[in-house]
């Protein structure tokens, strides 16, 4: 949970049970004195002690701010009851951030012109057409 030379403090304000996402949701304020911004992995290992959390994948931790001057940090944390709520809820940024899904491949050009040539055709010949560029 914290080191021996500066301890890490995590403070949770506006707590919020939400049943309808099957989720606690929270405003994290996290006290780091002497050392720069946590990492988002140690304060999902804390959070899962904290709330007893057995994946560590239902936590996700995001937007963060550093105070001026440091040595304080303010950011929201999601816990979801289950991984399958999780990736139902999530939006795919912040599932690929925490690893439960793929990042698309190519470049954003490549994949526009892909759709936009699948678009042209229809049924078995749509599966065919790939490569992305010309």
């Amino acid at each position: 949970m914290s080191d021996s030379k500066s301890p890490v403090t995590i403070r949770t304000r506006k707590f919020m049970v939400n049943r309808l996402l099957n989720r606690k949701q929270m405003v994290l304020d996290v006290l780091h004195p002497g050392q720069g911004p946590v990492s988002k992995a140690t304060l999902r290992g804390i959070l899962s002690k904290k709330y007893n959390v057995k994946n560590d994948k239902c936590i996700f931790v995001f937007g963060f701010k550093t105070a001026f001057g440091g040595a304080r940090s303010t950011g929201f944390a999601l816990i979801y009851d289950t991984l399958n709520d999780a990736l139902n809820v999530e939006p795919k940024f912040r599932l690929v951030r925490n690893d439960l899904a793929k990042k698309p491949t190519g470049s954003r050009k490549s994949r526009k012109e892909l759709k936009n040539k699948k678009k042209k055709f229809r049924g078995i010949k749509k599966a065919k057409v790939g490569g992305g560029g010309m």
